[in-house]
């Protein structure tokens, strides 16, 4: 459904925008005031394309992938290898930017690059469905042996039978997450992550549209950080993939927000300290800020793709075979929902507060900023206690195992 609507998108929806979305003029006059709705609506193909983006990338392809690979993939295994398909997960980023920089910003105008970039889109939606065909097609002929043996020794309570993710609602998602410490904490990592990008990226992307305030200009400048992005990704998550090996689940649980707190040091601080900001009066202040901003964002998603992704997909692994599928659907339903709709509802609420300008509100989102991160470094450390107690017990389960095996066998 999700590449059917980038393709009506391309073929419907944005060629004839200007005759399906209506004139600011006739909103304010049915709403009866201005602001931040009324520009939504008169803009709607466009919120409605964005919107789409964020749900299937913050709830599909995770949802998707890390259910599929913690099915078929162990505890131990895991600690190696989910670093390792996190790197891969990089050279999405490298390509994609590169498409976005060499050929969907060289179009003549926006409308023409954003066909570049639906094309792109669908196609890549095309090449992972047949993938994920085959992939399927391959276990169901081969991999039932690995599958079972896989969930025996990740929880004596699993079923070796595949079952479907479940669809729970937000009611559902919360009474389940409530009969759990474990997947309480859980959530509350991935709402930490999702609050707290919103809270920088949000300034970073303002002071971006401040220095490139043509759209190809900053389409070329996202495409470029993207590939950097997926190039430093691949770099450090063979850092990664020893962080938790060596020094165990809870130093990369807790790595993403602590490298997150000493870059925005910096960046807040460039900001706050000095007169408002702008293109002209301020070019070097600007330039210095966005750096930074750059820097820290950029920071950020790599530890986040080399590091938080892999921890909190392993800490499912332990789960029982309930807790792991309704656990992981429901923290993708409250986590992505929440994280990001809750961190643009207090925005907002904060835009609206300081007169609609976010960058004066900076020292707000600083402090916002800073105690997500607390909250969520407190949630890693007293997670990794029970994940160490779980991973223990379910060692204790296969010793056990293994050795009523060689009893029966002697």
């Amino acid at each position: 459904p999700f590449f059917v609507f980038f393709a009506v998108f391309d073929a419907v929806i944005y060629p004839n925008a200007e005759k399906l979305q209506p004139s600011l003029s006739l909103v304010t006059s049915i709403l009866g005031q201005g602001g931040v709705v009324s520009k939504i609506l008169t803009h709607w193909t466009s919120a409605l394309f964005y919107i789409v983006s964020e749900i299937y990338s913050s709830v599909s392809i995770g949802l998707l992938f890390w259910q599929f690979a913690n099915d078929v993939v162990s505890i131990q295994q895991a600690q190696r290898f989910y670093p390792l398909f996190a790197q891969m997960s990089g050279l999405a980023p490298i390509v994609a930017g590169q498409y976005v920089v060499r050929y969907a910003s060289k179009a003549k105008d926006f409308d023409g690059s954003m066909h570049r970039l639906t094309v792109a889109i669908v196609s890549a939606g095309c090449m992972i469905c047949i993938m994920y065909h085959f992939v399927n097609s391959f276990l169901e002929r081969h991999g039932e042996g690995l599958i079972s043996n896989t969930m025996e020794t990740t929880s004596p309570d699993a079923n070796p039978t595949k079952k479907k993710q479940p669809n729970m609602s937000m009611t559902e998602s919360f009474r389940f997450l409530s009969s759990s410490k474990y997947l309480r904490l859980l959530l509350s990592l991935v709402l930490g992550y999702g609050l707290s990008v919103q809270f920088t990226e949000v300034l970073w992307k303002s002071l971006l549209k401040l220095k490139y305030p043509d759209p190809l200009d900053y389409q070329r400048f996202m495409g470029n950080f993207a590939s950097t992005v997926g190039i430093c990704t691949c770099l450090v998550i063979f850092g990664g993939v020893h962080v938790i090996r060596i020094l165990g689940w809870k130093a990369g649980a807790i790595a993403t927000p602590t490298i997150m707190a000493a870059l925005a040091i910096p960046f807040f601080g460039c900001i706050i300290l000095g007169p408002p900001l702008d293109g002209d009066s301020t070019p070097t202040r600007l330039a210095v800020a966005v750096t930074l901003g750059t820097l820290q964002s950029l920071v950020t998603k790599t530890t986040k793709y080399a590091l938080f992704d892999p921890t909190t997909q392993m800490a499912y692994i332990p789960l029982d075979r309930e807790s792991k599928v309704k656990g992981k659907a429901a923290i993708d339903v409250l986590g992505s929902r929440l994280g990001k709709s809750g961190g643009s509802l207090i925005q907002q609420i904060v835009v609206l507060s300081f007169g609609g300008n976010i960058l004066q509100a900076t020292h707000v989102m600083g402090l916002l900023f800073y105690g997500v991160l607390a909250a969520w470094v407190s949630s890693a450390v007293s997670l990794s206690k029970l994940f160490l107690e779980k991973t223990a017990l379910v060692h204790q389960q296969q010793e056990a195992a293994a050795k009523a095996s060689e009893k029966k066998l002697d």
